[in-house]
This record gives structure tokens, C-alpha cells and sequence, in this order.
């Protein structure tokens, strides 16, 4: 992951403090060498860091604290110091344009900058450890009529190496709450690993209490493929294989672009699983004519996808699923104002989404690969299935 950007962090790191250092220190009339090595030392230690982390031959290195520990001073020593510098910079161009003496865009970097570091310390802390249950209601003329008010909870994006000793209450609440629901069913739309499915042997015993009426579906996400490490064809195959019989040991009904059908009274709905049909880099394994093989088009499906892209892409024109559960997003796990990073890349990133009578509801998740969230809490959602308003 470091190792992608790490030019562009170097930049990050090292811009700001020459502009400080030329802006503002060097006119201070007693700013001495030894003051100038401090001032220069944080930036240094994030320059050799960035380089450490960079040399990790996965996508992030195996102990994940590492990881967090530098995504953290990232936040509080650099992120700070660049909001600073772009409202400075800003509001110095603004003074030379309108001839203006006092530069306003000191001052609101400072503000800035300071919001910058509060939203850093409790997006780590408070934010990661809030968790919301999302409420909503799909109707839909084609739900048999035994099945009106079936309950169905949804989860996603647990990413269970992230948790630790230190966030684990927040998987463990999740799960109660998942339990107090007394939903008929219970799904998972993917990522339960970052990159290896060694991440779920301390966290088995809980994610195994999970229980509903129906059973517990699931579907792989990107990240519960082997792309996020380097090893060979074996080593990747061998992961793959292990997260499809860890989450079966669990008692979870893995669909791997099948189907199953459940019934109530005569009636029947049918639970559709399609692989990760992501958009590039991610994977590509999707198969909806295989998923929805001998599904007749009057039958009420419930579709579980990891990608919420798949959506328009795939399932709207290769299936008559009314109803698409996903996650992937995170809701990018921050929120401002109603607008999240995620939106720029995703048309359906948060909540229910509507075309025609058709549905998708993507959920924020209960995790992510780095503990922050600010104003996108994890969140399990409960759905219940009505067939008449």
C-alpha cells in the first residue's frame, strides 16, 4: 500500500516543512541550529518511516500495528502541517491578487489544522469503536406472501486482523447485536480477512455464535482473495481455500456464485451468492448467469455481492434480483457534511439505493483495513422484507 503512493508521501511530508521553514521560522531573529534540527526531526523520522514501510513486500506489513502506529503520526505530525500550508498558500496568493497586507489564511490554517488533528485523534479512538444499527424496510410485489416481514440482517467489511486486543469489544458488540435482532437470516457480503485467513483464528469462537433462523450467508470480498500478498500460485491457492472452509467451520453457507432457496408455509425466496465482481485492480470472479442457473424470473432473489459497482454493471441487466446487498465501501469511513471521500468513485457507497422497484443497500460495515471512523460509524443493518405497502 506504502509502497504504491510512497513518492507522493515523501512530497507530503517533506513540502510542508520547507515552506514553514522558509515562510515563517527563518525571519524569527532567534531561531538557531539546534531549534532548526527539531523542527526538521518529525519530518525526518515520517521520511525514513515512509521508506521502511515502503521496503513491506505485501501490501501492508505483517505486524498491522505497525502500520496503524504510521497511518496515526501521519496524521497528527504531517496531515496538520499540509492543511496549514495549503490555506497559507492560498490566502498568500489571495493578498497578492486584491493587494492585501494581512494573509486570513494563516489563521484559518491554524483552525484547520488543529480540527485536523481532533478529527485524527477521535476518528483512532471513539469514532472506530461507535457501532449503529440502520433500519430499513424493501417491498416488493414479487415477495410470496408467507415471507412478508422476514427479517434479515446485514453485515459486511469486518476485516477481523484489524481488530486486535484493542478494538476487539468492537467485533463482540457487533455480534450481540447481530444475535438481539432474532433475525430469520443473517449475511456477510465480504472482506472478513485484510490478507490472510490466519487473521480469523483468534476471533473464530465469536464470529461462530452467530445465529439466525435460516442460517448465515456469505459471499468473498477482494480482500478475502490472495491478492494483498506476494507468494506463489500454491501459497495464494491454499489462503483462498482455507477462508472458504474457515468461514464453513463457522457454520456460514459460502456461495461461490450459487444459489440456495429457502422456504416458509409452500412458499420460497431464493439467496443468491456471486463472487467479487469488482472493477480493476480488484477481482474479477463473478459469474451471474451461474449464480442465478435455474432461478425461474418470478422468483423473489436476494442478491449478496462484495462490490456495489456490480450492481448497474451486472446484476440490474443479467438478473431479476429485486434486492442487492453489498458493502466494500466503508462509506469511506469518514463523513463531512453528508459527503464521504467514497463518493467520488461509487454512485451507491451508503444506504438504499432505488431503480425502479429494485434495490441495493450498501452498508458501511462493522470494520476496515485501518481503525478510523468519523462520522461513518460501523454499522450492522436490519432489513425487513414487506410484500404489500
Amino acid at each position: 500500500m506504502i509502497a504504491r503512493i510512497f513518492v507522493y508521501l515523501l512530497l507530503f511530508i517533506t513540502l510542508p516543512d520547507l515552506y514553514l521553514d522558509r515562510r515563517f521560522l527563518r525571519k524569527l531573529t532567534r531561531y538557531r541550529w539546534w531549534q532548526r534540527v527539531l523542527w526538521w526531526l518529525p519530518g525526518a523520522f515520517m521520511f525514513a518511516f515512509t521508506i521502511a514501510m515502503a521496503t513491506s513486500r505485501n501490501f501492508a506489513p505483517d505486524n498491522q500495528w505497525l502500520l496503524h502506529l504510521y497511518l496515526l503520526l501521519l496524521g497528527v505530525l504531517v496531515w496538520p502541517k499540509f492543511v496549514f500550508t495549503f490555506c497559507s498558500l492560498f490566502g498568500l496568493a489571495y493578498c497578492r491578487f486584491r493587494h492585501k497586507r494581512y494573509n486570513w489564511g494563516n489563521l484559518a490554517g491554524m483552525v484547520l489544522a488543529s480540527a485536523a488533528i481532533a478529527a485524527v485523534v477521535y476518528g483512532g479512538t471513539f469514532g472506530f469503536r461507535k457501532l449503529d444499527v440502520r433500519r430499513e424496510t424493501f417491498v416488493s410485489a414479487d415477495l410470496p406472501k408467507a415471507f412478508d416481514g422476514y427479517k434479515i440482517v446485514h453485515f459486511t467489511d469486518a476485516h477481523v486482523g484489524t481488530y486486535g486486543r484493542r478494538y476487539a469489544d468492537v467485533l463482540e458488540r457487533a455480534v450481540d447485536s447481530i444475535n438481539a435482532q432474532g433475525a430469520d437470516m443473517v449475511v456477510f457480503t465480504g472482506d472478513l480477512q485484510n490478507m490472510e485467513p490466519k487473521e480469523l483464528y483468534p476471533v473464530l469462537n465469536t464470529l461462530g455464535k452467530i445465529r439466525a433462523k435460516d442460517g448465515v450467508y456469505s459471499v468473498l470480498g477482494n480482500h478475502d482473495y490472495s491478492g494483498y500478498i506476494k507468494a506463489s500460485n500454491a501459497v495464494k491457492a491454499a489462503n483462498e481455500r482455507e477462508m472458504v472452509s474457515l468461514q464453513r467451520q463457522m457454520g456460514w453457507d459460502l456461495l461461490l456464485n450459487e444459489h440456495r432457496v429457502i422456504r416458509r408455509e409452500g412458499d420460497s425466496i431464493i439467496v443468491a451468492g456471486m463472487e467479487n465482481d469488482g472493477r480493476p485492480p480488484h477481482p474479477h470472479k463473478g459469474d451471474i448467469g451461474k449464480t442465478m442457473a435455474g432461478v425461474g424470473k418470478g422468483a423473489f432473489t436476494l442478491m449478496l455481492e462484495h462490490d456495489p459497482s456490480a450492481w448497474r454493471s451486472t446484476i440490474l441487466p443479467g438478473s431479476n434480483a429485486q434486492l442487492t446487498l453489498s458493502g466494500h465501501t466503508h462509506a469511506g469511513q469518514m463523513k463531512v457534511f453528508g459527503w464521504s471521500p467514497a463518493a467520488v468513485s461509487y454512485t451507491e457507497w451508503d444506504g438504499m439505493y432505488y431503480d425502479g422497484d429494485r434495490a441495493i443497500n450498501v452498508s458501511a460495515g462493522v470494520g476496515g483495513f485501518i481503525p478510523f471512523r468519523l462520522g461513518a460509524d460501523n454499522e450492522i443493518v436490519v432489513i425487513t422484507l414487506r410484500s404489500e405497502k
